[in-house]
């Protein structure tokens, strides 16, 4: 490519400039250099390509995004099909007379100025072509130097997934030059330049199966320090809104129906193990499996997820209900086991109660001991503190299954603490136990209301947290 330039090159030493002919030999060559259509175009023989066109130069930047071909979560990429121009002035160069621009060569831009632009955030850049490069290289008359070229980039996006998949991630990316600082090149947004003529509105949203992306660019100044000073950047804000619609669908309610599901169980009765059973276990196995789906088809981070909080919260008021029913299951079996051993101790102090008056002799040395009360040469037998208390229970109330939160337990005189803790547990148990689903009852009102006030505080945290996340 270089045999093309030698002849322009060996010219350039020649007097105050060049001047092409329609020399056949020598149009043979300009024409794979730059198109003057038969024009005279004069080269200053001072022109320097490692100098800026002055001090302080602005840089016009400006993207025309035409596609987002995608956004990789995992590698936190977003890949772009854009068309980028560059303009800059250029006084050191005009354009023939009578012209208002020319075309020069996509070759061309190694013997003149161009800007040594750096963008941060690139991964890749590829020139899109089809039967040559989309490249172009234009001067202006008004000593305008303008760079277009559709490219496909890939851009580096640092994202946090906390949020998801609430999160809204932002991306900036920075147009800045590598070498010039501030003083010698400034870089600026021009949304429409005067060479560049647009039909209709440009672009500004892109809607994918999962993100809304939006492009913004920032008009404040920015500075890059690095190297040897402080280099002036011009900002793209990009932002990428998660569509929240697929997941409340796929993810949001279905597990909020397993939880309501749930709460059928309360209904059903005790008993019937089986049918109890299968619901609990089954809505409990399925937001399992949809918790390690979650997972697994999300990104990575550092922290629980948001979804993840709400399918293992879920998880929790299932795997409370299924613990709620292993509680009445005990008290069932619990209170069945105790109704038939203090009816056993009612007939028996029954039976004592009844027995016929005992004649005492004194001479007649009892085997067992017995405290009474003489009443005329009669004893009247009298029980025990224990068996007392049992008859007093027994004398003022029934043993029912159905009505167990009711019962007065007997007291203890010692008033010790582990005598009236062991009270109170028979009296949860026994609670729990009612044939008439005392406990069902109460869950069935709690879990709910639970339940509620967790969705409540979970999407006013989360929504205020992805609300001030997001920038202003």
């Amino acid at each position: 490519m270089w045999t093309l330039f030698m002849p322009l090159l060996a010219l350039l030493a020649q007097g105050d400039g060049v001047s092409f002919t329609p020399n056949k030999e020598l149009l043979e060559c300009a024409s794979q250099i730059l198109y003057i259509d038969q024009h005279a175009y004069q080269l200053p023989t001072n022109y320097s390509r490692n100098i800026p066109p002055g001090k302080n130069t602005t840089v016009y930047i400006g993207v025309n995004v035409n596609r987002v071909s995608g956004v990789d979560e995992n590698r936190e990429e977003i890949t772009l099909d854009v068309f980028l121009q560059v303009s800059w002035e250029e006084m050191r160069l005009k354009v023939p007379p009578g012209r208002s621009y020319i075309d020069l060569p996509w070759e061309f831009r190694q013997l003149i100025w161009t800007p040594d632009l750096y963008i941060w955030q690139l991964q890749t850049m590829r020139i899109l072509s089809v039967l040559q490069e989309m490249a172009s290289l234009r001067l202006y008359a008004n000593r305008t130097v303008s760079v277009s070229i559709g490219a496909t980039i890939t851009i580096k996006c640092e994202m946090d997934f906390v949020l998801y998949p609430l999160d809204v991630q932002n991306c900036a990316i920075d147009f800045s030059s590598y070498k010039y600082t501030r003083e010698d090149v400034r870089f600026e947004w021009r949304e429409v330049a005067p060479w560049f003529g647009l039909a209709g509105e440009q672009r500004r949203e892109f809607r994918l199966p999962k993100y809304v992306v939006t492009f913004v660019t920032d008009k404040s100044k920015h500075i890059r320090n690095f190297g040897e000073g402080e280099h002036s950047a011009a900002r793209l804000q990009i932002k990428l809104s998660r569509e929240l619609r697929g997941y409340l669908l796929e993810s949001y309610l279905p597990s909020s129906l397993f939880v309501i599901i749930s709460w059928g169980s309360f209904c059903v009765i005790p008993e019937i193990v089986p049918g109890r059973m299968v619901l609990l276990v089954t809505t409990l196995l399925s937001l399992v499996t949809m918790f390690d789906t979650v997972s697994t088809n999300s990104p990575d981070a550092l922290e629980l997820k948001c979804i993840e909080v709400w399918l293992i919260s879920c998880t929790i008021f299932v795997f409370l209900a299924l613990l709620e029913y292993f509680v009445v299951l005990f008290g069932i079996r619990y209170d069945k086991s105790w109704s038939r051993r203090r009816q056993d101790l009612r007939r028996a102090a029954s039976a004592a109660q009844l027995a016929p008056p005992i004649h005492i002799n004194h001479s007649q040395r009892l085997s067992t001991p017995v405290s009474g009360t003489p009443q005329g040469g009669v004893f009247s037998p009298q029980l025990s503190v224990e068996d007392e208390g049992l008859k007093q229970q027994f004398s003022h109330q029934t043993i029912q299954r159905d009505s167990p939160i009711l019962d007065t337990m007997p007291g203890d005189s010692s008033g010790s603490f582990l005598v009236r803790f062991a009270a109170m547990a028979d009296r949860g148990v026994m609670f729990c136990g009612a044939q008439h689903g005392a406990l069902d009852k109460f869950a069935l009102m709690v879990f709910p209301i639970c339940f509620t006030l967790f969705t409540i505080i979970y999407w006013t945290t989360y929504l205020s947290e992805a609300h001030r996340a997001m920038p202003d």
